[in-house]
């Protein structure tokens, strides 16, 4: 028989873990909610494209496809103004730091933002291979010259002005900076896809290729100290408004949506999620929590009614109007683009990326739901119970 004292500390472990879960969903609910409770991590590192980019890319910069980010009206629900998100206002990471009662993540690019609660690595357009592989196959189709090897890069000069190498020479600094630290992985390799369309790069390698520079990513984190990481699958890519563009109208699932750009991206999930499995067997004293991105989409989609949006797929930012108001040629923020009334009613926001209002119940799905594995409340019980 366990002794009494054992009894008081899980039943005290529980209350700490409640009060965590309170605060995640208060923050959720409420942008302005305020709470006394200790934020269970002090910082956040995240790296992907740009979906979770917060600022890395302008329009001087950014994909070719979607080269007015810096214009209005992107960012015009939240912030009033372009932050040079993708969206109309808020992205997942910013809800998960509001939801974890830290700041929004400053961009790497902005160096004289306050990194003391963590910097945000991810670019628009950013692959998961490097550049000089697209490059040598002439694959130039809206490529950005960023990849996760170059925000590990960025992220080493960071740890580096640290004292931190990696666990190995040097564990006390790299404890000191992964111990109170999330790392997020947001998704990345749908840009390694849409770049090779028409190329003479099989499909198949791109995945290969992909996965196996997302694992090689994750492991150089985990080789530094990392002990909590997120890693964010792909979408349901054939779903937005910018596929539909690319595919033949015959290419189209039970969903409507373009069926082969859905294959690949549940394909790579499947891959990743098995690489991650042996990376959790190779570092058990790490949690790596992967967030299905890929059916949390599914979810909004099929019940878009349930959850207050009209449009499916239809852009709210764009051009042309019909069943999709999408031009490849006038993107939104562009001159001639306009922009629907009410973003929260639609899914897509500019043909490519999803509105706030998507983001936020996606968030919450990650969060406080059953889109993770294992459940982002054992990752957090894991960081309470490390002290």
């Amino acid at each position: 028989m366990a002794p009494k004292n054992t009894v008081i500390f899980v039943t005290c472990e529980m209350m700490l873990i409640t009060l965590v879960f309170t605060l995640l969903s208060s923050s959720l609910a409420s942008s302005s909610s305020t709470t006394t409770t200790t934020p269970p991590f002090k910082k956040i590192y995240a790296f992907g494209d740009s979906y979770t980019d917060t600022g890395n890319t302008k329009t001087s910069t950014g994909p070719t496809a979607f080269n007015h980010v810096s214009n209005p009206p992107y960012g015009r629900t939240f912030f009033h103004h372009p932050t040079n998100r993708y969206s109309d206002g808020r992205i997942v990471i910013d809800f998960v730091a509001e939801a974890l009662s830290l700041p929004f993540l400053p961009p790497y690019s902005n160096p004289k933002a306050d990194q003391s609660h963590g910097v945000n690595f991810a670019v628009g357009g950013a692959t998961a291979i490097r550049t000089g592989f697209f490059l040598k196959n002439n694959v130039t189709f809206n490529l950005v010259p960023q990849s996760l090897q170059s925000q590990l890069v960025k992220f080493n000069k960071i740890l580096g002005s640290k004292g931190c190498k990696d666990m190995k020479t040097t564990p006390k600094e790299c404890k000191a900076i992964f111990g109170d630290a999330l790392i997020w992985i947001g998704e990345i390799g749908a840009n390694d896809y849409t770049c090779s369309i028409g190329s003479p790069v099989p499909t198949k390698k791109i995945q290969a290729l992909a996965i196996n520079s997302a694992t090689g990513f994750i492991q150089a984190l985990l080789n530094k100290g990392a002990k909590y990481i997120v890693v964010q699958g792909l979408p349901r890519t054939g779903c937005v408004s910018y596929s539909f563009a690319l595919a033949s109208p015959e290419d189209r699932d039970d969903m409507g949506c373009v069926a082969s750009m859905n294959r690949i991206a549940y394909t790579h999930n499947v891959a990743l999620k098995a690489k991650i499995n042996l990376l959790r067997k190779q570092y058990p004293q790490s949690v790596i929590v992967y967030a299905d991105y890929y059916n949390a989409h599914l979810e909004v989609l099929k019940n878009a009614k349930k959850y207050g949006f009209k449009e499916q797929y239809k852009a709210c930012c764009g051009y042309g109007g019909g069943e999709y108001n999408f031009d490849v040629f006038i993107t939104c923020g562009s001159p001639s683009s306009t922009s629907c009334p009410n973003p929260s009613q639609y899914i897509n926001w500019d043909g490519a990326h999803l509105t706030e209002a998507v983001y936020k119940i996606m968030t919450n799905f990650f969060i406080n739901g059953s889109y993770c594995t294992p459940p982002f409340h054992y990752l957090l019980t894991k960081k309470l119970q490390s002290g």
